[in-house]
């Protein structure tokens, strides 16, 4: 393919540069799990959705995170030292999950087309509040789907991610990598029985599907840490555009009940880490940089905060039965300023916050 932009090289794994078009990937997965939240509602049924695995969006996210991690920290967390190093990941992500919670919190209580709040009444409110603030997992409202976090039930996910941090600092970091891919083996058998059992690996968000989530995080955390330490970093010339649609794909796989529990394992399995080892060495065009900034920086702020919003569009369908050309038009405009509020959010108070805590830190 001709490329008619300058290009800037494609970043050294053994150099602490920032992997840019990885920054973009995790953007896109974002968005397509916001679409994919709102199409849960307009067609509940999977089968009939057009974006219906994007909950594989998730073990993307951990299969990236892993490594992002072992990259920033596999050769420093030694000399950093374990609390340091906590304290920076609880300042990096747990702002935005009490910012989330507060959103959670004031969506449900007042929540002007559902009188579910009026059902559970303050204490459990606030038992759900503090649950969701804290990462605790409280799966209470059985009505809508037994979420561990009902306020804002993404947060499930940061829950197992905040695990696998606990677990890469105390035993992973430590672990050479025979023994790290035996692990990872383990991890892949296990992820295959769970999508055997489960019909697909829709699972870990509620109360019922608990230990789904425990599985997810295992295979595509420690798969994304082989991803660095085998520096499995796949050089072309690609780029954002052509990775992202590749990316796309696996969202746009057609649901079914007869194949899911094949092709979810072998798109967790393989397709996901080749996809950040493509990442991790493309070539990103100079036109594509802001872009990828911008997606990477919204990614993290859009999954966090979108989700009672959603709970109000729930509500509101149940209340008003708006017809499908309707519901289709609110989905798209629902989306950007869905983006828009989490932009603000993000420079207005989740990065505030974020600066006042390491500016503290600093100082102590």
């Amino acid at each position: 393919m001709e490329i008619a932009e300058p290009v800037v090289a494609p970043p050294v794994v053994k150099t602490k540069q920032h992997f840019e078009i990885l920054d973009g990937l995790r953007g896109i997965a974002a968005i397509a799990v916001v679409i994919f939240h709102f199409m849960e509602f307009v067609v509940p049924d999977y089968n009939k959705s057009f974006i219906a695995h994007a909950y594989l969006a998730v073990d993307f996210f951990f299969c990236l995170s892993g490594f992002v991690i072992a990259y920033a920290y596999d050769n420093k967390l030694k000399s950093l030292g374990l609390p340091l190093f906590f304290k920076l990941r609880l300042i990096r992500l747990h702002p935005l999950v009490v910012i989330g919670s507060v959103i959670g919190l004031l969506a449900f209580v007042f929540d002007p087309f559902s009188n579910l709040y009026a059902t559970y009444g303050i204490g459990q409110t606030l038992l759900m509040f503090l649950s969701s603030s804290l990462l605790i997992p409280y799966p209470l409202i059985h009505e809508r789907y037994f979420n561990l976090f009902h306020l804002n039930p993404p947060t499930w996910s940061l829950f197992w991610e905040y695990i696998a941090n606990i677990v890469y600092a105390l035993v992973l970091v430590k672990i050479r990598n025979k023994g790290l891919w035996l692990l990872t083996v383990i991890a892949a058998i296990l992820l295959c029985y769970e999508a055997s059992t489960a019909k697909c690996l829709a699972v870990g968000y509620g109360g019922d599907n608990f230990g789904g989530g425990a599985i997810r995080v295992c295979y595509s955390f420690l798969a994304g840490i082989l991803v660095y330490r085998s520096n499995f970093i796949i050089k072309s010339r690609l780029g954002f555009l052509v990775i992202g649609l590749l990316l796309l794909m696996a969202f746009l796989v057609p649901f079914s009940d007869e194949t899911n529990h094949i092709t979810d394992p072998l798109i967790v399995i393989f397709y996901f880490p080749v996809l950040v080892a493509l990442g991790a060495g493309a070539g990103l065009h100079t036109r594509f940089a802001k872009i990828c900034k911008f997606s990477g920086d919204i990614s993290y702020p859009l999954y966090v905060i979108h989700y009672p919003f959603l709970w109000l569009f729930l509500s509101y369908l149940e209340a008003k039965k708006p017809s499908m050309s309707q519901m289709i038009t609110m989905i798209p405009v629902g989306v950007i300023l869905l983006t828009g509020l989490a932009y603000v959010v993000m420079i207005c108070i989740d990065i505030p916050i974020r600066n006042y805590l390491k500016n503290k830190l600093r100082k102590g």
